[in-house]
């Protein structure tokens, strides 16, 4: 397996989960892990010989998620880390699977606000309440996590984008 293969397969995966995980846990995604998420881009369109038409492409759904994300975040629709990963998955995922990134990602936010909403509705169960990141996600005041389902949009989205049926074969 190539080198811009184990980026493919390993790093985005990690990246992802550690996003949508430390939202859940912090209601924060750090800069360092957006951050982490376009070099690693970088890093896997090197290695793979990626054309400069295609990384154009890449880079056209990059600045396109961020430039519409953040007139979102300016207007409170969403956080700034989430504007962020957004653009950063966006850049992996190109164009041509914008669309789809963003409608699963809008399907599955929906879903985890009704849930984490409905869940509010509720007394916290005694067994979470010693659990700071549960005690803060059930109060109403705090925001939603949205970038656990941009991740798992993103994973799964990807596979279809990096045409990973083809690395199967490798």
């Amino acid at each position: 397996m190539s080198t811009a293969n184990l980026f493919l397969c390993i790093a985005f995966p990690f990246l992802m989960a550690y996003a949508a995980a430390s939202d859940l846990l912090t209601m924060r995604i750090s800069n360092r892990v957006t951050g982490l998420v376009v070099a690693a881009f970088a890093i896997y369109a090197l290695v793979s010989g990626m054309a400069l038409a295609e990384l154009g492409w890449h880079l056209a759904a990059g600045g396109l998620t961020l430039l519409v994300a953040f007139a979102m975040f300016a207007r409170g629709w969403v956080g700034g880390g989430d504007a962020k990963l957004a653009a950063g998955t966006a850049l992996w995922l190109g164009i041509g699977h914008l669309a789809d990134y963003l409608i699963v990602a809008s399907v599955l936010g929906g879903g985890l606000t009704l849930a984490i909403l409905y869940a509010r509705s509720f007394p916290l169960p005694m067994a979470t309440s010693r659990l700071p990141f549960a005690v803060h996600l059930h109060d109403s005041r705090t925001g939603i996590p949205y970038g656990i389902a941009l991740a798992a949009a993103a994973l799964i989205v990807m596979p279809d984008a990096a045409g990973w049926e083809r690395l199967a074969l490798m």
